[in-house]
């Protein structure tokens, strides 16, 4: 009797773990054999990536960002590269949505940095005292509380709406210093704020993805190590000879951070 319920037990444990399995394959293949349709900002975009496509003029869509490179890898039915280097929300819901229908298989974004001022905080930081920079922040917060969720519900929406059988992988931002190391540029006291900031919008993000449904891939782990003044930054710090590549990742950012989000929930 003892044997009996234990080869049941054991039965019923691998046919979980294999329709789990399938599942997950099933997923994988949705995506594969669908269009994938990539959208979002600069991060998305691949801007501080390099390889930028010439024919996407100021989107800068980089070969080496997170989208492409899973393009590369999966060979999906079709791939729309719509991101774009200082999207917003609104940029997004105007002008990057034209490619998704029922055949879309995967949907990636990364937005709502830049509705939350992203090149304003990282500048009034750069240049000003400390208490500016933490003033600055605080206003992005209050943004990010009483604004971006409705902003980010229009965007997921929309999505939901024109791509109803799609996958949706919603990618955050990384923390951007290593902490409690000697590093030249900003004072502790703002490179705490910054990344304290980047765990703010993170959470908001993650919160509407849930909400709608949407996976939530969160790179700020794999950055971990990573982050400015580690020593092997996948993040660009202050660009004076291209500051548009200021504080975004690199292509080995793209590729060891992004990359992994993308295709462990796609």
């Amino acid at each position: 009797m003892r044997r009996s319920r234990i080869t049941a037990y054991v039965t019923s444990l691998l046919l979980a773990t294999g329709l789990a399995l399938t599942g997950a394959a099933a997923t994988e293949a949705q995506a594969a054999t669908g269009g994938y349709v990539a959208l979002g900002d600069s991060y998305a975009s691949g801007v501080g990536a390099g390889s930028y496509i010439s024919s996407s003029g100021s989107c800068d869509r980089s070969t080496n960002a997170y989208p492409y490179l899973w393009n590369a890898a999966h060979s999906p039915s079709s791939f729309s590269f719509l991101a774009c280097s200082g999207a917003t929300t609104d940029d997004v819901l105007s002008g990057q949505l034209g490619t998704l229908s029922s055949s879309t298989g995967l949907v990636s974004i990364t937005i709502g940095g830049n509705d939350a001022g992203f090149t304003d905080v990282m500048t009034t930081c750069v240049l000003g005292s400390d208490s500016t920079c933490l003033s600055r922040i605080s206003t992005a917060e209050a943004y990010v509380d009483s604004t971006l969720p409705g902003k980010l519900d229009n965007v997921y929406n929309a999505i939901s709406a024109k791509a109803p059988n799609a996958e949706v992988v919603v990618l955050g931002y990384p923390r951007f210093y290593l902490l409690g190391t000697t590093c030249l540029g900003l004072s502790s006291t703002k490179r705490t704020a910054i990344n304290a900031a980047a765990d703010y919008i993170d959470t908001a993000i993650a919160k509407r993805a849930a909400d709608h449904g949407f996976a939530f891939g969160d790179v700020r782990s794999a950055f971990s190590s990573h982050e400015i003044c580690s020593g092997s930054s996948w993040l660009h710090s202050l660009n004076l000879l291209d500051i548009t590549e200021s504080y975004h990742p690199t292509a080995a950012g793209q590729s060891g951070g992004y990359l992994p989000a993308l295709t462990s929930n796609a």
